[in-house]
């Protein structure tokens, strides 16, 4: 007998990286118990970047920064909940005060706890990537379900993150290449900027900051990157308060074919469908470039490649540079090193656009367990 779809509840309250991480543990579940999964988060992230995606039937987004009980959609998130008392709940928060949020939205709700699953913590020193930490919740089942109801998908998930851009994004991002004059030109993008170069209310450019490289290397790097691919325009990309940091590098790099450009997220998402190659900091950016197929080159500071380099499911290069236990910082990574692993990118065709990914198989459940996929 064929188990009632259900509509999985997914609850992460992660920034973009995340909640893109997150999709490769969507595609499961959304497989698993036949309906498109609710993705309860915070900001406005989680609603662009799911905007499309066929493993998703609702966002709903909290405020960051607002008391619960100031905050309508959290009230409104609640009422949600309560109104599906017959879905599997899957909780991905790890941080303790954000966990604690979420376990005061449940229980407001009236959510029973047997139909929860929370993700557990683990050992610094076991250094799991995330993606596979979020597959490995999807194989498990609360307890209030029949595990053998809703089997582990097959074919096989991919194990990686995989995006969907809408109509409406691809057809801003048209129009906007149009406006610029910029269509018909290859892309090559480079994000500079990380989270902690926007916090507070003005650039910040700290030696606290592991993921800060120094302009005039992006500068010296992006000379070699048009040396390499003349034809090519080279575009900086950023959020809005990031826009100091792009024309210092713009600056320094002193090359036409260099531009800065202030990209809403579903804009960067289209991009990357159309896009040569990139080059980031690791960061959100590279983690939808991975996504959605576009080959890319990630430096990292202290944080571990095992842990966050990005992954492709669709066989799209992604090369990791820094990182315990070569390095700690981004400056004590050179522009050699960085402009070698762009070019060992291999043989990219050099065109104008890209197309898009194609999607993955459709997941359906089958007889066969977790340890056969």
């Amino acid at each position: 007998m064929t188990a009632s779809p259900l509509h999985p509840i997914v609850i992460w309250f992660g920034r973009v990286g995340d909640m893109i991480l997150l999709s490769a543990l969507l595609d499961v579940l959304a497989a698993r118990y036949g309906g498109g999964c609710h993705v309860i988060g915070a900001g406005s992230w989680p609603g662009e970047i799911y905007a499309t995606h066929s493993a998703v039937a609702r966002v709903s987004a909290l405020h960051r920064y607002t008391a619960w009980v100031f905050d309508p959609a959290w009230w409104r998130t609640a009422r949600a909940l309560r109104a599906a008392r017959a879905d599997p709940v899957y909780v991905c928060e790890t941080d303790p005060r954000k966990l604690a949020r979420i376990r005061r939205l449940l229980a407001a709700s009236g959510t029973d706890p047997r139909r929860c699953l929370i993700l557990a913590p683990e050992p610094a020193e076991a250094c799991s990537h995330w993606v596979d930490r979020l597959v490995g919740l999807g194989r498990l089942t609360p307890p209030a379900f029949d595990a053998a109801a809703y089997p582990w998908p097959c074919p096989a998930p991919p194990g990686a993150p995989r995006l969907e851009v809408s109509a409406a994004a691809q057809a801003d991002c048209d129009a906007w290449l149009e406006d610029k004059g910029w269509r018909e030109r290859p892309l090559v993008l480079v994000q500079p900027g990380n989270r902690r170069t926007m916090r507070g209310r003005r650039l910040r450019l700290s030696a606290a900051d592991d993921k800060a490289w120094p302009p005039e290397r992006w500068g010296a790097l992006l000379h070699r990157l048009h040396a390499r691919l003349p034809q090519a325009l080279i575009v900086l990309c950023g959020a809005p308060r990031e826009s100091l940091l792009l024309e210092w590098i713009a600056a320094a790099a002193a090359v036409p074919a260099v531009v800065a450009a202030e990209l809403p997220l579903p804009r960067l998402l289209a991009l990357c469908t159309r896009a040569h190659s990139m080059i980031s900091v690791d960061s959100g950016p590279a983690h939808a470039a991975a996504a959605l197929g576009l080959p890319l080159v990630v430096m990292f500071g202290a944080h571990s490649q095992r842990q966050w380099l990005p992954r492709s499911g669709c066989g799209s290069q992604v090369l990791g540079v820094g990182g315990p236990p070569h390095s700690r910082r981004l400056d004590e990574i050179s522009v050699e090193t960085v402009f070698s692993a762009w070019c060992a990118l291999g043989a990219q065709p050099l065109a104008a656009t890209r197309a898009a990914p194609r999607a993955p198989p459709t997941l359906r459940p089958c007889s066969c367990g977790p340890d056969s996929a």
